[in-house]
């Protein structure tokens, strides 16, 4: 029985076992702070050479994903691919699971079962490699009230490990790509709910990654401020591959460059835009894949209404 070690979400050590009888890799915790029942702790090495339909140029890939809290499946077998360079709009109803799933692909929260890889590096045994590669914002992005603008993105960027001699560069950049050069020494907590959005965008850029992932970055903006957003975004996306995770349906219809519906925990839809918006809307897509998943047409159509 061979040993694996990685890191894990937070600060926790990880440490595995590789069963080379049954093919299976356990996850351990050095802390036991991310430890997950033993009935759940099974995790295949990688599920990507079995499977027909993943894409190895892709720059994320999901394959066979689930996570169980208890009796309770918050993402069922889920898998699908984001393409470099394309912005994919990660869509379904509240509670679906897009969050948990956000969640597990950054490294924030181990998987009861399945793989992902971003840019060819395994997420759960490879999580250093994998950090490096991603900006993520939270749906509440993680602000301190009491930090300067330039004093807290300096400070997130010491946390992700640059070096002293490229602070000052990538901080002129994400401050000038985000907006937020007129209030670079202005207090987190004096900022608007539009200018904190555009601070927690920095922070996810500020370590030049090439993958994004957005969780609800609009959530709470006026429309003004959601419109600047949509506009940053869209800027984002060709040289980074971009995974926006919303229920809101024109947000996709205006940025995003593939679409993934998730509903139940389970992958419904994935296409391109293009191909599932020929000839009709995606509001209509939409309340058709969640129907046919659910039989719930009143439930899918009320989804689109926010």
């Amino acid at each position: 029985m061979a040993r694996h070690e990685g890191q894990a979400s937070g600060t926790a050590l990880t440490t595995g076992e590789h069963d080379s009888g049954g093919g299976r890799w356990r996850a351990t915790s050095a802390t036991g702070d991310l430890a997950i029942p033993e009935a759940r702790r099974y995790i295949r090495r990688s599920n990507f050479p079995i499977l027909s339909g993943v894409q190895n140029s892709s720059m994320i890939e999901v394959a066979n994903l689930s996570k169980r809290y208890g009796e309770l499946a918050a993402v069922r077998d889920a898998s699908f691919t984001a393409p470099k360079g394309q912005i994919l709009g990660f869509l379904g109803p509240n509670g679906a699971g897009k969050t948990t799933t956000m969640r597990i692909i950054t490294g924030f929260l181990p998987a009861t079962s399945g793989t992902v890889r971003v840019e060819g590096f395994d997420v759960f045994t490879q999580s250093s490699e994998v950090r490096r590669r991603i900006g993520y914002l939270p749906e509440s992005p993680p602000l301190y009230n009491d930090m300067t603008v330039a004093g807290y993105l300096r400070f997130v960027a010491k946390l992700k490990g640059m070096a002293r001699g490229a602070l000052a560069g990538a901080l002129d950049r994400v401050l000038e790509t985000c907006g937020l050069t007129g209030v670079r020494d202005r207090l987190l907590g004096h900022l608007s709910k539009g200018f904190r959005q555009r601070v927690g965008l920095a922070q996810a850029l500020i370590h030049d990654p090439p993958v994004l992932i957005l969780d609800e970055p609009t959530i709470g903006l006026d429309p003004r401020q959601i419109i600047e957003i949509r506009s940053l975004i869209k800027t984002l996306g060709g040289k980074r591959t971009v995974v926006l995770s919303t229920h809101i349906l024109p947000e996709v219809s205006q940025v995003c460059d593939k679409v993934v519906i998730i509903n139940d925990g389970r992958i419904v839809v994935e296409d391109q835009l293009a191909n599932l918006t020929r000839g009709r809307a995606l509001e209509d897509v939409f309340i058709e894949a969640i129907s046919r998943d659910t039989g719930d047409g009143a439930r899918a159509a009320a989804a689109t209404e926010t």
